[in-house]
């Protein structure tokens, strides 16, 4: 398990992930790539960080879970930069999304940060 990352994702929440991604990938907005989630977590734009835990270097997203806790900012992890690029409607794999807006998906985004504040408990 890399170092930035602080806890475990059980299936059934990278389940409801996916699932949340799909319906923004549509209707909402995502932004993808370390600066640019950077960016939306400094300015508190983001909704939701997602950090894949196959990053290599590791120490190109030390930063994030830090500056996403002193923004108040939630973050969970996915498995792959190839899936999580691909479940957000990227043709590209991707480091780190960050959901600016759910679009249609509020009822899910809101579940998913439900399930995340459970884990970090």
């Amino acid at each position: 398990m890399p170092q930035y990352v602080k806890y475990s994702v059980p299936e059934e929440t990278t389940k409801k992930i996916v699932d949340l991604l799909g319906k923004i990938a549509k209707t909402g907005k995502i932004r993808a790539g370390i600066n640019e989630v950077t960016k939306m977590v400094e300015r508190g734009n983001a909704k939701l960080v997602v950090m894949a835990e196959d990053v290599s270097p590791e120490e190109l997203l030390y930063h994030l879970p830090v500056l996403c806790n002193e923004k108040k900012i939630p973050f969970t992890y996915f498995s792959q930069r190839k899936e999580l690029g691909k479940v957000s409607g990227l043709n590209i794999s991707t480091s780190c999304i960050a959901i600016v807006n759910e679009g249609v998906a509020k009822k899910e985004l809101e579940d998913v940060l439900k399930q995340i504040k459970e884990l970090i408990k």
